[in-house]
């Protein structure tokens, strides 16, 4: 258990910044899963429109610090790799 001041802060912000870059993640997955979903079912205009959200929303997520951007770009690539995979067909 922290003793000083300033390290009993750090505690706090830490245990708030764990419980909001979770919320972060967990909405970064759940809308995955979404576009996932979509992809399944052929709707090539509707996959795509779901592409540009998650895109959107993973290049906020890592400019906020909760992911980082390198990660974010990766799973970017994998999912337009998917997608363009799916439009191909």
């Amino acid at each position: 258990m922290p003793n000083l001041p300033d390290a009993k802060k750090r505690v706090k912000q830490n245990a708030r910044n764990r419980a909001s870059n979770r919320a972060r993640k967990s909405e970064l997955k759940a809308e995955t899963r979404g576009f996932e979903k979509i992809l399944a079912t052929g709707d090539k205009a509707a996959a795509t429109k779901a592409f540009s959200t998650l895109s959107k929303h993973l290049d906020q997520v890592s400019a906020k610090g909760s992911l980082h951007k390198n990660t974010a770009a990766r799973r970017k690539s994998r999912l337009a790799k998917r997608l363009n995979a799916a439009a191909g067909k």
